[in-house]
């Protein structure tokens, strides 16, 4: 859960800097509006990491995955 809403978070505030609307983050993301609206509603529960991860990519956001015992 902590990977997915940091992914979120990241991609919320991303959209949000960009000044992007709903529809004009939609089509630069590959979703739909609607889907873009979930995201920024904060529904965990519709979002796999893979989806967060593609989304992030076609924003052009740059992740740092790392494992620490």
């Amino acid at each position: 859960m902590k990977v997915l809403s940091s992914l979120m978070y990241q991609l919320e505030t991303y959209i949000k800097a960009q000044g992007w609307t709903q529809a004009v983050a939609a089509r630069r993301l590959g979703v739909s509006q609607p889907r873009i609206s979930d995201l920024m509603r904060g529904k965990i529960n519709l979002f796999s990491i893979d989806a967060l991860v593609g989304m992030s990519g076609l924003a052009g956001i740059k992740l740092d995955i790392r494992f620490a015992p």
